[in-house]
């Protein structure tokens, strides 16, 4: 059974961050083999052999999903109007026509593709 995987001074359930990989196991008649997710460093060597079986197997394309400071959520929340404002940015959100209203900052009020 594959463990997780644990930093020094962590405790399970708080593990370090890693983005969860897809393999699948090569089977020689060429038919799908069994699908498996593994938590690996991204720095880490692809697997080629089953952790537990010793077949073979490949990494398959997949979704990958890391958390942390650059998850979609940390990266909203730090990404606040004020903090954008505090900053000098200006913000456009994109209206129903196809054109971009000014929501702070400096800066025109509307861009449209047209460039009026």
């Amino acid at each position: 059974m594959i463990e997780p995987v644990y930093d020094e001074g962590i405790k399970p359930g708080k593990e370090k961050q890693m983005p969860i990989y897809v393999y699948e196991i090569i089977r020689e008649d060429g038919k799908d083999g069994e699908v498996f997710e593994l938590f690996q460093n991204m720095s880490d060597e692809p697997l080629t052999l089953h952790p537990d079986t010793g077949q073979k197997v490949r990494r398959i394309p997949a979704r990958t999903s890391i958390g942390g400071l650059w998850s979609d959520g940390a990266m909203k929340r730090s990404v606040s109007d004020d903090k954008l404002a505090k900053h000098g940015f200006t913000k456009y959100v994109k209206s129903g026509d196809g054109t971009y209203e000014k929501t702070l900052g400096d800066g025109p009020s509307m861009i449209s593709r047209d460039g009026s």
